[in-house]
């Protein structure tokens, strides 16, 4: 077994306030989707992805990758979106196995209307308190942790 690497003190002061000040900020922004558009961040993430796809349509297994969502987590998600009329789900015509969720016109009009919003609640709580070159450091890392996380799965 080998020796764990504890955290040293600014090391865990700065982890710990990653995690307060990301579950804070997307708890806000969460809610912020609800109150107004009546969706969560989940959902919004999907129609996002579903905007910025070629026919505004993505193969399950490729759109929960995108949205970091479970297989499972994404079809109940979908479920919801469809029940409001914002999906379509159909199956793949070339694998009878294979499923499209197709962003539908309502659905991309309440992308329009809760983009602004959110854009705008991303800006004040995150980008504008946030040095130029914080943000960028914040990108970095990020990315560096993406791939990092990705060989582990």
């Amino acid at each position: 077994m080998s020796e764990t690497r504890w955290l040293s003190g600014p090391q865990q002061r700065d982890w710990r306030a990653f995690v307060d000040g990301s579950v804070r900020l997307l708890d806000v922004l969460d809610q912020s989707l609800k109150t107004t558009h009546g969706l969560s961040m989940a959902e919004y993430e999907i129609l996002v992805r579903l905007s910025e796809a070629p026919e505004r349509k993505l193969r399950m297994a490729q759109l929960a990758a995108e949205a970091s969502q479970s297989r499972s987590r994404l079809s109940h998600t979908c479920a919801r979106l469809e029940s409001k009329g914002l999906v379509r789900r159909e199956t793949c015509s070339s694998d009878k196995r294979g499923v499209f969720a197709q962003l539908t016109d309502e659905g991309f009009h309440t992308l329009e209307r809760a983009s602004h919003d959110h854009v705008t609640a991303v800006r004040d709580l995150f980008v504008d308190v946030t040095e130029p070159e914080d943000l960028e450091a914040i990108g970095r890392a990020f990315t560096a942790i993406i791939k990092r996380v990705d060989t582990v799965r």
